[in-house]
């Protein structure tokens, strides 16, 4: 039996240069689809701020980085890309990172590669984006703001913006391997 097909678009190079064709992509695709959750990863919140226009209508969730992620008590989230996500219909989860945390505590005090280490590097083969895609649908999942195995569209960047845009069935992070990744929209070629 011959299944589904879909062009998958590569970028020559990684980066934020490429989040306006990543999200219109993502749309082309949850629209081909039927796919209403959109999960995206968002620092700052600028990459999350262009997601809500895009995404008008949809369950859009912006997964952003725990307060103190890189200097203790600061939210590299700003207030005023919060509000717009918001005032378009979006939801902001701020956490830990699902492949990381308390493993990266573990290896910065003792030098010991832990398992989330593992598995962030694995999915790493397939480019920063992927790994982020993977990350933060797990992470929307634990926050309740899309089902476990409802086909979702995981974006993710390398660095800064987005890059990468995934079909996938998202799971918690405590059932990983449950999630399946079933398309690759884009993705930077590597």
């Amino acid at each position: 039996m011959v299944g589904k097909s879909s062009e998958t678009i590569y970028f020559d190079e990684p980066g934020a240069q490429n989040t306006d064709e990543t999200l219109r992509l993502a749309r082309i695709g949850a629209e081909k689809l039927g796919i209403r959750n959109i999960i995206v990863a968002s620092t700052t919140g600028s990459t999350g701020e262009k997601a809500s226009r895009v995404f008008d209508g949809y369950n859009l969730v912006v997964v952003t980085h725990v307060v103190g992620h890189r200097e203790p008590n600061v939210n590299e989230f700003l207030p005023k890309n919060r509000e717009v996500i918001t005032n378009n219909g979006g939801n902001v989860v701020t956490a830990a990172h699902a492949f990381g945390t308390l493993g990266r505590a573990v290896h910065k005090k003792f030098g010991a590669v832990q398992i989330d280490e593992i598995i962030a590097n694995v999915l790493r083969i397939f480019g920063q984006g992927m790994k982020v895609a993977c990350e933060v649908s797990c992470m929307a999942a634990d926050a309740g703001l899309v089902n476990v195995g409802e086909e979702s569209i995981g974006i993710g960047g390398s660095s800064s913006g987005a890059d990468t845009a995934v079909v996938l069935t998202p799971s918690n992070t405590h059932t990983f391997f449950n999630t399946k990744v079933k398309e690759i929209i884009c993705k930077p070629r590597l």
